[in-house]
């Protein structure tokens, strides 16, 4: 609690960054109580500009634009979450593993980083979505999400490690019979955790890009409210031509608004973690 309140007192960009994620928030536990199933159709009046009755307009299907982002946001953000479950857990083992153990088991998996790293992932996604075209579902994109972006962060881990593996508490912990799992587990995960929750936040941003990006060439799941499917049917339905700016306008601002408020989270923990600021911050303490 205590972080948090240092967070929010001396980070602007992590007060406007929390400020969103809730926004975010509430919107995803609004799509539990829409009055419609996502996918409903003709069950409002079609092409209806917003309103007090639909805030954000009908689509030409007859569904009410607000209630398909709440669950646009929802899905997208289970999708994110999936990834970044599965690409910061790899990272995190791997990063650990070859930092502490170093030697062969070091060479051999930072060999393994090194060759996942150099893989174009937004091609080799659009290449296997392409190939699983109408067969691909939000929980298996978020599982090809994951098992493409754990690279760069094992990298992170590792540096870490290697630091805290020459600590005194690390030698004192050998000594004293410690095995290695519970040295790597019990004295260095710890440390790793800021940094984690740091990592983890730029992660759902980059993950929530691609299902936007995927979903907008038409390789998602066509048939789940996603940000990106909104964009699509949008264009698919022209909705610009016909004079339905609202129905693009919608899913546009509520993508740009979420990367922005996770990119400003990001950025609020990066400089909290950044031991600069932290020693600026505890001599603002003294002098208060």
């Amino acid at each position: 609690m205590k972080t948090i309140r240092d967070l929010l007192r001396y980070s602007p960009a992590f007060r406007f960054g929390a400020i969103v994620l809730f926004g975010v928030l509430v919107l995803v536990v609004l799509s539990y109580f829409s009055p419609y199933d996502p996918g409903d159709r003709r069950v409002v009046p079609r092409n209806q500009a917003p309103s007090l009755d639909h805030i954000f307009g009908t689509t030409s299907q007859g569904q009410d634009v607000f209630w398909m982002l709440t669950f646009a946001i929802r899905n997208s953000i289970i999708v994110a979450g999936l990834a970044v479950i599965i690409s910061r857990g790899i990272g995190v083992l791997i990063g650990m593993i070859s930092g502490y153990l170093g030697g062969t088991w070091d060479r051999s998996l930072s060999a393994l980083v090194d060759s996942f790293i150099v893989i174009p992932r937004l091609p080799l996604l659009i290449l296997v979505a392409a190939i699983l075209r109408g067969e691909l579902t939000l929980v298996t994109l978020g599982i090809l999400i994951g098992l493409l972006d754990w690279a760069i962060p094992s990298k992170r881990y590792r540096s870490q490690v290697l630091s805290l593996r020459e600590r005194e508490f690390t030698n004192t912990a050998v000594f004293s019979g410690m095995r290695s799992l519970q040295i790597v587990v019990k004295e260095h995960l710890p440390f790793l955790i800021p940094f984690l929750l740091a990592d983890v936040v730029s992660g759902f941003l980059f993950a929530i890009g691609l299902e936007i990006t995927l979903s907008v060439l038409g390789l998602g799941d066509m048939d789940a409210q996603s940000l990106g499917t909104m964009i699509y049917w949008g264009n698919y339905y022209q909705s610009l031509l016909a004079d339905r700016v609202w129905v693009l306008a919608a899913p546009v601002i509520a993508s740009v608004v979420i990367v922005v408020g996770f990119y400003a989270t990001s950025i609020g923990l990066t400089n909290y973690l950044d031991p600069r600021t932290r020693l600026a911050r505890i001599h603002v303490g003294d002098r208060a």
